[in-house]
C-alpha cells in the first residue's frame, strides 16, 4: 500500500496520514493486544502479550531489540492476562502498568469470556508487576448467547493517556455487554493521585460527564456499535490505539473494525484525531485509513523519545506485530486567502 491518504470528510483542509512502504520491521514475540513501550536507561522497552503473561524485549530501538524474556505479574486472579498499556514516572522510575484480563468459562459449553480492565506496579524496572486489581469492569449481565466468537461482555482492548497537568490518566476501552446504546469505545479517567491504588477511583463518561463509577458502571461510547456484539452480525469499532503527536499538537486514535460476522472480522483499520482529552466530543469521526485485515493497529513514535504514546511526523505504522510501513501524519492545509477585490 503506498502513499495512501486521509482525510477527515473529504475536507482537504483537515489534519490527515499517509502510509508509505518500508522495510519489514516485526516486533520480537507473537502480538495479541496493544503493545506498550518504554525508554529506560537509553533502552527501549517493548512489551508483547498473548494472555500467558507479558515479554519483554530490550533494545536501543525498535529495529533492533534482543530476544524477549518473561515479566512476571503476581495476580489477583490466575486468568489470562495481556499487558496493554505503561507509564513510567522518571522520576522515581515506578512503572504502572493496565492489563485486559479474559474470565473464561462463564458459559458452559461454550468458548466466551468476559474481560476487565486492572492496575499493576512495578518497582523493579519492568520485570516484577504487583497486581493492584480491577478498575475498569462491566455490571451487566453475562450473555452467553452472544454471537461474536469471544466475549460474553465485559471491557478491555484499551489504550491509557495521561493529561500533560497530570491530572488524570485517561482509558480508551472497548465494550462488549449490555444494552448498544452502551457498546463501542468509551473513555474513563482516574486521578493521578490514585495510581497507586485507590478502589473505586476510576470514572466512566456518561452522558456528557465523568459520573459512573468505573466498577460497574455505564457509558456512553464516544464511537457507538452500530450492530451488538451479541449478534452474528456485529458492526463495531474496537481496540483503540491512541497517541499524542507533537506534530501535530493532537492525539491520534487508531482502531480496530470489525464487521459484519462472527469472529471479529477485520473490515479496515480506521484513524482519529482528538484535540482534548478532558472532552471525548472532540474526537473526530473514524475514517478508514488501510483496508488491512490485521488486527492490532498501533504507532511507535521513531527516536528515543518515542513510544506508542508518543510520536511526530514520520512514525512505524505496526500491525499485529508487523510493520511494512512509515506514517506520515500532515497538519491542516491553510484555507486559501479571499481574492482581492
Amino acid at each position: 500500500l503506498l502513499a495512501t491518504l486521509v482525510f477527515f470528510g473529504e475536507i482537504a483542509s483537515a489534519q490527515h496520514a499517509r502510509i508509505r512502504s518500508a522495510p519489514q520491521i516485526d516486533m520480537p514475540c507473537a502480538v495479541d493486544s496493544n503493545s506498550p513501550a518504554y525508554w529506560r536507561d537509553s533502552q527501549l522497552n517493548l512489551l508483547n502479550s498473548t494472555g500467558d503473561g507479558p515479554l519483554r524485549s530490550v533494545g536501543v530501538s525498535q529495529s533492533r531489540l534482543a530476544s524477549p524474556t518473561s515479566v512476571r505479574i503476581y495476580t489477583i486472579n490466575a486468568w489470562p492476562t495481556w499487558m496493554e498499556a505503561i507509564w513510567q514516572d522518571t522520576t522515581t522510575g515506578i512503572i504502572f502498568g493496565w492489563y485486559h484480563q479474559e474470565h473464561w468459562y462463564v458459559c458452559p459449553g461454550e468458548d466466551l469470556a468476559v474481560p476487565q480492565i486492572g492496575a499493576a506496579i512495578s518497582y523493579d524496572g519492568g520485570n516484577n508487576f504487583q497486581d493492584l486489581g480491577a478498575i475498569l469492569t462491566d455490571s451487566n449481565p453475562i450473555d452467553c448467547q452472544a454471537k461474536n466468537g469471544y466475549f460474553a461482555g465485559g471491557v478491555g482492548d484499551f489504550s491509557v493517556m495521561l493529561d500533560k497537568s497530570q491530572t488524570y490518566f485517561y482509558f480508551f476501552y472497548s465494550t462488549y455487554g449490555g444494552p448498544l446504546e452502551q457498546q463501542g469505545v468509551a473513555i474513563a479517567r482516574m486521578p493521578f493521585e490514585s495510581r497507586f491504588g485507590q478502589p473505586g477511583a476510576a470514572v466512566k463518561y456518561y452522558n456528557g460527564d465523568w459520573t459512573e463509577p468505573g466498577l460497574g458502571g455505564r457509558e456512553t461510547p464516544i464511537f457507538p456499535a452500530t450492530v451488538s456484539w451479541q449478534d452474528a452480525n456485529t458492526n463495531a469499532f474496537w481496540g483503540p490505539s491512541v497517541h499524542w503527536n507533537t506534530y501535530l499538537n493532537s492525539y491520534v486514535m487508531l482502531l480496530n473494525h470489525s464487521c459484519c460476522s462472527p469472529g471479529f472480522p477485520q473490515k479496515g483499520i480506521f484513524i482519529s484525531f482528538g484535540a482534548e482529552l478532558s472532552d471525548p466530543t472532540s474526537w473526530k469521526k473514524p475514517v478508514r485509513l488501510m483496508n488491512d485485515s490485521g488486527w492490532y493497529p498501533q504507532i511507535l513514535g521513531i527516536g528515543t523519545s518515542g513510544t506508542d504514546r508518543q510520536a511526530g511526523h514520520t512514525a512505524r505504522l505496526y500491525i499485529y506485530g508487523h510493520s511494512s510501513w512509515t506514517i506520515i501524519f500532515d497538519k491542516p492545509t491553510p484555507a486559501p486567502a479571499a481574492p482581492s477585490q
